[in-house]
């Protein structure tokens, strides 16, 4: 199956390109062949879909909807301006977050979750064992 991905309204954001995030997303998917659409969207956007699906009132950097349907995995969102402000907060390469997010989204569809210690734990180990394929860096390694 597919990983679509689409560009919207950036608001100038910066954003790797969609083959860099496709492949992104099939590593992260691993065996699973369902499909999945992810979306990079401008601060609008992202606003209006964490207002909708999780009654949040700005802009979230990942947004993860699970489908119902056969053969679909479902759809990621990440907001392309909080994407770049983070990975400057965080002094990242920019493309180096974006895989991150979307390694981070992707875990979430295929039920993985960080609500309590060890399965935040779990998805971590998750996290980094996909990034590293890709050559970058452990993004918890400097938290304490």
């Amino acid at each position: 199956m597919t990983v679509a991905v689409q560009i919207g309204e950036l608001d100038g954001a910066a954003t790797p390109s969609a083959t860099e995030i496709a492949r992104w997303a099939e590593e992260a998917r691993g065996d699973d062949t369902r499909s999945l659409c992810l979306r990079v969207v401008g601060e609008t956007e992202g606003v209006a879909l964490n207002a909708r699906f999780r009654d949040g009132e700005k802009a979230t950097n990942v947004l993860a909807f699970p489908a119902d349907e056969p053969g679909v995995l479902g759809d990621i969102a990440i907001c392309a301006p909080v994407a770049a402000l983070e990975a400057r907060e965080q002094d990242k390469a920019l493309a180096d977050h974006y895989a991150h997010l979307v390694v981070h989204g992707v875990l979430h569809l295929l039920g993985l979750d960080h609500d309590t210690p060890h399965t935040a734990a779990d998805m971590e180990a998750k996290e980094i064992q996909v990034l590293g394929s890709f050559g970058i860096v452990d993004p918890y390694g400097d938290q304490t």
